[in-house]
């Protein structure tokens, strides 16, 4: 196959240029290929003729997204169309990241594909617009959802825990958030699949079993053996500009479908560490 990956220098990105085997691989970085810009959108899709196009290209800051609104649906939402408009006109296939900021946070069992949207932040808008909006536009398309991503080679939870519990007795961590940490490595390998199963609609791609930030940032520490004590706080204690959803879980059940499985996210945290510190 030949693929276009949009965002090949963020988190996701790295890890898909890195385990994709087998293909032609081409990434884009957003320095290569503002989504913004549709016609140079246009222009690198029709130079690279993909017959897949991953777009993990995004404003991911949450809390910048909650004090740029206008800059995050240019990116999030816009870009995503640009992508897509792209895809159509060479007859390539898509598959969109998006997230569980889509949902209220309200449940207390794991969401489901076919659940309402009722995203809570600005971030967790431009992400459900954008689902909206392309499957308008590209039935057909995959949409990956996908939660608490973290990896090699950018800003993630568990390094900034290592990084703070190296330098402090004690760090508070939330205790009333629950979802499921994934494996950028993990994550990229279920892309992949989803590609070469010709996946379509929505589909929830994280690693298996659910945590909160503390039981995350808990395990984090004791694999690592620093001193460092984790206390749980509630979401009030850590008050951030934009709202988080308190439950979170994504449903595995559109995965399972596909013949696809993910390791448990204790599993991943374990390779990550091996990784970080290889």
């Amino acid at each position: 196959m030949r693929v276009t990956i949009f965002g090949a220098s963020g988190l996701l990105g790295k890890a898909l240029m890195h385990e994709w085997n087998g293909d032609t691989v081409t990434g884009l970085t957003s320095h290569a290929a503002d989504i913004r810009d549709g016609k140079r959108v246009q222009q690198v899709v029709q130079e690279s003729n993909p017959e897949w196009i991953v777009l993990t290209a995004a404003y991911t800051d949450v809390d910048g997204c909650e004090g740029n609104p206008d800059l995050a649906f240019a990116v999030n939402s816009d870009g995503a169309v640009n992508v897509a408009t792209a895809a159509k006109e060479v007859g390539a296939r898509l598959v969109f990241l998006s997230s569980d900021y889509v949902f209220d946070g309200k449940k207390t069992t794991p969401y489901e594909t076919g659940d309402a949207r009722n995203p809570q932040s600005v971030y967790g808008r431009t992400k459900a617009e954008a689902e909206i909006r392309l499957l308008e536009l590209m039935p057909e398309c995959c949409i990956a959802r996908t939660s608490w991503l973290f990896g090699i080679g950018g800003k993630c939870f568990p390094d900034t825990i290592l990084k703070l519990a190296a330098t402090r007795p004690a760090l508070d961590v939330v205790n009333d958030q629950r979802g499921s940490p994934t494996y950028a490595v993990d994550l990229a390998h279920a892309i992949v699949q989803l590609c070469r199963k010709n996946a379509t609609g929505i589909v929830h791609v994280t690693n298996a079993e659910d945590c909160t930030w503390f039981e995350f940032a808990q395990e984090i520490v004791l694999n690592t053996g620093l001193p460092a004590t984790v206390r749980p706080v509630s979401s009030q204690q850590m008050a951030r500009p934009a709202p988080r959803p308190a439950y979170s879980v994504l449903s595995p059940t559109s995965l399972h479908a596909l013949g696809i499985q993910m390791p448990s996210w204790r599993n991943a945290l374990q390779r990550y560490l091996k990784e970080r510190h290889g």
